[in-house]
C-alpha cells in the first residue's frame, strides 16, 4: 500500500509539471508575460555591424595609438544628444530630496515610542514605508524583523508621496526645521541674506557587481559587490581652474545654475559621477516598471565603449574623417559644421564662444548631434596607447583597474579640428572634472535587431 501511494504521488507530480497542450514534446518554459524592446526616450537605435576603426588620415600628432583594424559591435541605443544640465539636475534634485527624506524618516524612527499619542504627526508623514508594521504581508514582516537595523540595511524605502516643504516661513515644526537646516551651509557662512545648499552633502550611494571579475575568478558573489558613495553636484569651479588668466567667472556662477543654460551639455562631471548617473537612470526606469507590475527589468544604461562610440559617430560612413564625412569642417556655404576652435583660435567663428545647446548643428546619419565638438565625451574604456594592437575584434573594450585614464572622444569647444576626427583618441583621469567634458549614454539590447 505504501509503494502504491508513493507511485500515485509521483504520477500526480509529473502530470502537474507537464502542460496539457504540449503533447509530451519539448516546448520550453513559457513566460506568462512577454518582453518587448522599447525605444528609450531621447535615444536612437544604432544597428550592430563592422567598421574600420582608427586614423584613416595622417596622424599629425604621431601618437600611433589608433592603427586601422576592423572590429564588430552589437546593436545598441544611444542618446541623440549629450546629457544636458536640465537632465543632470533631475539626478541632483532626486539625490537632494532623498537625503532630506532619509533624515526625516530616521528622525521619525528615533522619536517613535510605539504609542500613537506620543508620535509626531509631521515626522510620521515622512516615515519609512515599512515603519508601520500593521497590514504587512508575511514576507514584509519577515524582512522587517530580520533585516531592518542592520549595518547595510537596504530593506527600507522612502515614502515619496508626501511633498517636501521648501518655504522656511511654512516649516511645520522645529524638528522639520532642524532637518532642513542640516542640508544648508551654516548661517554664519552665508552672505546676502541667502541660504545655499551644502552640495557636499548631496551624496549618492549605489551598489554594483563586477561581472567580469566574477566570471573570471572564483569566490563568493559577495566578493565582487562594490559600494560607491560619491557627491553628485558638478564641479562648477572648472570654468575658472581650467583656464589661467582668463575671466570665466560668469560661467562659473551661472552655467549649471541659470535656466538659460538648461539645454546646454552638463560639464564638471567626472567619470565616476557619470557612472553613478547611469546607475540612477537605470534604477529610475526599473522602479517605474516595478510600479507598473512588470516582471522584467529594462536593460541597464551605461557609457559607451570607445569602439561603440566611434562606430556611432561615423554614422555608417566607414571611411569618413568626421561624423558628416569630410574632409572639411565647413559646408559648401562656408558654415562650420561643429563647435570647436577654428581659424587659428577664433573661438567665436563657428557661432559659439563656449558650449552650445545639445541639439545644435546637423545630426549625423544615425541622428546623433554633436558627435564632434561641443564637449568631449566619457567612455568606459581605459586609455592604453597599445590597446588597438591587443584588443579583440569582437566588441573590443580594454579595461585596466590600475589605470585611471579613461578615453574621451569627439573633441570639444576649446579643441582644434584634429580632435574632432572620429579616429582621434584622447584621455582624462577618471577623478578629474573639466569644463569641456560631458557624456551621453547607451542601452544595450542584448538581442539582435532584425
Amino acid at each position: 500500500m505504501k509503494r502504491t501511494g508513493l507511485f500515485i504521488l509521483l504520477v500526480i507530480f509529473i502530470t502537474s509539471c507537464s502542460s496539457g497542450n504540449d503533447k509530451g514534446e519539448l516546448v520550453g518554459v513559457k513566460s506568462k508575460k512577454t518582453w518587448n524592446a522599447e525605444k528609450p526616450y531621447g535615444m536612437t537605435l544604432i544597428p550592430g555591424g563592422s567598421f574600420t576603426r582608427g586614423k584613416h588620415e595622417e596622424d599629425e600628432s604621431a601618437s600611433f595609438d589608433a592603427p586601422l583594424n576592423t572590429v564588430t559591435v552589437p546593436p545598441f541605443y544611444m542618446d541623440e544628444t549629450e546629457i544636458s544640465n536640465s537632465e543632470y539636475k533631475e539626478f541632483v534634485y532626486w539625490v537632494r530630496d532623498s537625503v532630506i527624506r532619509s533624515k526625516l524618516a530616521k528622525l521619525a524612527d528615533l522619536m517613535s515610542t510605539g504609542d500613537p499619542s506620543d508620535s509626531n504627526q509631521i515626522l510620521a508623514d515622512y516615515q519609512f514605508k515599512n515603519a508601520d508594521t500593521t497590514g504587512q504581508t508575511p514576507y514584509e514582516k519577515y524582512i522587517y524583523d530580520n533585516y531592518v537595523g542592520l549595518e547595510n540595511d537596504n530593506s527600507r524605502s522612502l515614502d515619496w508621496d508626501e511633498d517636501l516643504i521648501w518655504d522656511p516661513a511654512k516649516f511645520p515644526d522645529v524638528y522639520y526645521t532642524e532637518v532642513m537646516d542640516s542640508v544648508y551651509v551654516d548661517l554664519s557662512k552665508s552672505f546676502d541674506g541667502g541660504r545655499l545648499l551644502d552640495v557636499s552633502k548631496l551624496k549618492y550611494r549605489y551598489y554594483s557587481l563586477d561581472l567580469i571579475d566574477a566570471a573570471k575568478n572564483k569566490g563568493s558573489r559577495a566578493d565582487y559587490v562594490k559600494e560607491d558613495i560619491l557627491t553628485v553636484y558638478p564641479d562648477t569651479t572648472v570654468w575658472v581652474r581650467d583656464f589661467d588668466y582668463s575671466y570665466n567667472d560668469p560661467m562659473h556662477q551661472d552655467y549649471f545654475y541659470h535656466q538659460a543654460y538648461q539645454d546646454y551639455p552638463v560639464v564638471g562631471v567626472n567619470w565616476n559621477q557619470a557612472i553613478a548617473f547611469c546607475n540612477w537612470r537605470t534604477e529610475k526606469k526599473n522602479n517605474y516598471l516595478k510600479r507598473k507590475k512588470h516582471t522584467f527589468n529594462a536593460p541597464g544604461y551605461g557609457l559607451p565603449s570607445e569602439a561603440e562610440w566611434e562606430y556611432a559617430a561615423r554614422g555608417g560612413l566607414d571611411y569618413g574623417v568626421y561624423p558628416w564625412g569630410g574632409p572639411y569642417t565647413t559646408n559648401d556655404r562656408g558654415c562650420f559644421l561643429a563647435n570647436f576652435k577654428p581659424s587659428r583660435g577664433d573661438y567665436a567663428a563657428d557661432g559659439a564662444l563656449y558650449t552650445v545647446e545639445v541639439e545644435s548643428y546637423e545630426a549625423n546619419d544615425y541622428g546623433l548631434y554633436n558627435m564632434a565638438g561641443n564637449v568631449s565625451e566619457w567612455t568606459t574604456t581605459t586609455y592604453e596607447n597599445t590597446s588597438y594592437y591587443m584588443s579583440s575584434t569582437l566588441n573590443p573594450n580594454v579595461t585596466n583597474k590600475g589605470n585611471k585614464r579613461r578615453v574621451i572622444r569627439g573633441g570639444s569647444w576649446k579643441d582644434v579640428a584634429y580632435f574632432l576626427e572620429v579616429g582621434s583618441r584622447d584621455f582624462e583621469y577618471a577623478d578629474s572634472a573639466r569644463s569641456y567634458i560631458g557624456f551621453r549614454m547607451i542601452q544595450h539590447l542584448g538581442v539582435t535587431v532584425k
